[in-house]
């Protein structure tokens, strides 16, 4: 198995080409770029605000203290983790969530790649998911 070495970069002016020559003459291989901006007034987060966003399945408590499961959503989840299970499709897995009425957090309709895209999020809830009374009665029914 190949063991790979890695290095960052921290750039204060505009990045040289002489930099990146120097870098790939010494077998280096770039592999990704950040950018960064300072966001104008217009877009800046109020005091306060959450920077990230809540993952999927969870909702802000009515208090504003902390997150717990949005039902709706977490059904969402179990059924996908239900069917991938089973190995179905992806595009099995869209058309049994559309059909029952399941959308994304943004309102749409849910398609291959909103499936896909879920996956970091369903490893995470694997665990708890599993566990839950909600899954075990869900094993039963089958």
């Amino acid at each position: 198995m190949p063991h790979f070495e890695r290095i960052r970069d921290i750039i204060s002016g505009p990045q040289s080409p002489e930099i990146i020559q120097q870098r790939t003459s010494a077998g280096w291989r770039m592999v990704s770029i950040e950018w960064r901006r300072e966001l104008p007034d217009s877009e800046t987060p109020s005091d306060g605000a959450y920077g990230e966003d809540i993952p999927y399945g969870l909702r802000i408590s009515d208090d504003g203290l902390r997150l717990e499961v949005h039902p709706n959503e977490n059904r969402a989840l179990m059924l996908m983790m239900e069917l991938l299970g089973q190995d179905f499709p992806y595009s099995s897995i869209v058309s049994d969530l559309n059909e029952k009425g399941f959308r994304t957090r943004g309102g749409r309709p849910w398609d291959r790649i909103a499936v896909f895209n879920m996956m970091p999020r369903l490893i995470e809830v694997g665990p708890r998911m599993f566990a839950s009374d909600e899954w075990k009665a869900l094993q039963v029914k089958r």
